[in-house]
């Protein structure tokens, strides 16, 4: 068994290799989650079982399906954390988990852990420049604090302060 109590070798699995992770990280609006789609569907054409795993609580574009801020939307099964799941990840190949952070808490653990990393970069809200960083923009003191553009703002090291 691995760290997360799955098996090694997940049915099903055309090579019966172990796998690999993938990270995709970036600031709010860098197109984490459409990127994440683009590679899942890949997937999909290839005919490979895929589930992909959203963040229960995060019901800003749909409840059951993972979206993006542009409103593109791909199926996706909603759970608060990965054991809530487990049973269906175990029938499958390919795992596309999107709001990571909500599952592993800080994500840049994973990436040690990592075959792949993808950082991605947006456009700065203010300025226009390039944008590495998320700002908060309303008043809430929660660490966790859902929303879109009504909450944050994407914003290079500059307009960051």
């Amino acid at each position: 068994m691995d760290f997360v109590g799955f098996p090694k070798v997940l049915p099903n699995s055309p090579k019966r290799g172990r796998g690999q992770i993938q990270v995709i990280f970036g600031p709010m609006f860098s197109g984490k989650s459409t990127e994440l789609m683009r590679r899942v569907r890949r997937f999909q054409l290839a005919q490979y079982k895929c589930l992909v795993i959203k963040y229960a609580k995060d019901t800003r574009y749909s409840d059951t399906g993972m979206a993006t801020h542009d409103k593109n939307t791909m199926e996706a099964v909603p759970a608060n954390c990965l054991a809530d799941v487990r049973s269906m990840a175990l029938q499958v190949c390919v795992i596309g988990i999107d709001e990571g952070q909500f599952a592993f808490g800080n994500i840049l653990n994973l990436v040690p852990l990592a075959e792949s990393v993808v950082k991605l970069n947006a456009v700065c809200m203010q300025c226009f420049k390039e944008a590495a960083y998320t700002k908060r923009i309303g008043a809430e003191k929660e660490v966790e604090v859902i929303g879109g553009a009504d909450k944050y703002q994407a914003v290079c090291r500059k307009c960051h302060g």
